[in-house]
């Protein structure tokens, strides 16, 4: 049994494994259980009645949920459990007819005897379940055992299903951001913290959960003209001579794969070999987008290829195109995949986040320039205050000093941000540019291009 389970990082969690889905109501009829989940979302398993075939019981699963909630369940690629008759799916629907928002759920159906079909179905809020799958999961498997009554139906011949997970114990971060439970013999990675756990195991096993990736998005202009810059030897020693360049939006798998070749590039360690056999869109809250990806790796440790599972996510770029992306990933020796399964599986849900913890290191990190733009927006607005209070100051008078504060703290947010504002003698056009490519086109033709001040600011285009 493939026993796989994912979660998302910093904004949500993200989770999967092999046998997962949601039943809804509207499955009453067919004698399916219920179970409450007092952490939130429904969990619902049992014989499908009627149904003799997996693409039977399937189909009827999904028009239930069709017909409660008043919309087509949009569904993700089909793929099986290892070693079972099973077939499963991730999948979301719109609640017409229950209010409003989006339900995002896995379902999973499998032939238990040649006459009889099981099905089970974890659901929730698309914003929740992300959080919310894996204790549903644990309470799900406490309770249902449809694939082994389905593995002694058929005999013994066909794979025998993975081992049962090895005991572990929990081990939190130092800074109390993350935790993970993990067998005896793993070590955690001395890089781990803020809210991001990396494991080694004793025979070449590893997760990384919560691997972040930053990178630069090649279809913004900008982007392109950096890089351009960077090319040409310009940039040294600046955050854009080592940042990655790549395109947001591709293809999900090949843009993990560039991604980690690009990060082991840079930290001196040989390519690695990946090979993603499946990727399927997982339920994720938008604007982030997640897809699983499975396959093989072989990082060149000597242990050779290894079964990988991973949630890969990803955020649009903001304005001066830099994205970020995470990854939720195991990774375990091929001859030992069968026997370990259930082990990484039961890592992976044990994987968990404090959210306060992580933003408040965030806070720390920006406390002092949050401290000072507080300041001089305090300052402002006392001198603001000061200017309607003397009444003998022309409205013309007030005005202009607010329009000069206005200035001032363009600058000081340009300051900040290392920005600097530029004029082209030329054209009479002024500009905002990182203060390295502003001190490049200066540089380049001082002739015609000169620095601008908070005084010469114009208005509509500089502040």
């Amino acid at each position: 049994m493939t026993a796989t389970c994912l979660r998302s990082l910093r904004f949500f969690l993200c989770s999967l494994v092999f046998v997962c889905f949601a039943l809804t109501r509207g499955h009453a009829e067919t004698g399916l259980k219920t179970i409450s989940n007092p952490g939130g979302g429904k969990i619902t398993y049992g014989v499908v009645e009627g149904q003799t075939t997996e693409a039977g019981a399937m189909g009827a699963v999904l028009h239930s949920i069709h017909n409660q909630f008043g919309d087509r369940p949009q569904v993700g690629k089909l793929f099986s459990v290892h070693g079972t008759q099973s077939v499963a799916c991730f999948f979301s629907v719109n609640k017409r007819t229950q209010g409003s928002g989006q339900l995002a759920g896995l379902l999973i159906v499998t032939k238990a005897s040649t006459d009889r079909v099981e099905a089970a179905v974890v659901s929730d809020d698309a914003s929740h379940f992300p959080s919310t799958v894996n204790p549903m999961l644990k309470t799900l498997f406490g309770a249902w055992h449809p694939l082994q009554s389905a593995q002694g139906a058929q005999g013994s011949a066909g794979p025998v299903a993975s081992a049962a997970a090895a005991s572990m114990k929990k081990f939190v971060l130092p800074d109390h951001s993350a935790w993970i439970d993990l067998p005896d013999g793993w070590q955690v990675a001395p890089q781990s913290g803020g809210g991001t756990i990396m494991a080694q195991g004793p025979n070449g096993e590893s997760v990384a959960m919560g691997m972040t990736f930053l990178a630069m998005d090649m279809n913004n202009p900008y982007v392109r003209q950096t890089y351009a810059t960077v090319q040409r030897g310009g940039l040294r020693g600046t955050s854009y001579a080592t940042a990655n360049y790549y395109p947001y939006g591709a293809d999900p798998g090949k843009t993990f794969t560039d991604l980690v070749q690009m990060t082991r590039q840079k930290s001196g360690l040989p390519a690695a070999d990946i090979h993603i056999a499946q990727e399927e869109r997982f339920p994720s809250q938008p604007p982030m987008q997640c897809v699983h990806l499975s396959g093989q790796i072989d990082v060149k440790d000597g242990k050779g290829p290894k079964e990988m599972n991973t949630i890969y996510c990803a955020t649009p770029p903001m304005r001066m195109g830099n994205w970020i992306s995470s990854a939720y990933h195991t990774a375990v020796p091929v001859p030992l995949a069968d026997k370990e399964r259930a082990t990484m599986s039961a890592i992976l849900q044990s994987f968990g986040q404090d959210r306060n913890v992580i933003n408040g290191q965030a806070a720390a990190i920006a406390a002092p320039s949050i401290a000072q733009t507080r300041a001089i927006g305090k300052a402002a607005a006392d001198q603001a205050a000061a200017a309607h209070a003397r009444n003998d100051i022309q409205n013309s008078s007030v005005y202009q000093r607010w329009d000069d504060m206005d200035r001032r703290s363009q600058e000081f947010s340009n300051y900040q941000l290392g920005y600097s504002v530029l004029n082209d003698v030329q054209n009479n056009a002024h500009g905002t540019f990182w203060n390295e490519d502003a001190d490049a086109i200066v540089r380049s033709n001082p002739q015609r291009y000169e620095y601008v001040n908070a005084p010469d600011y114009w208005k509509g285009i500089d502040y």
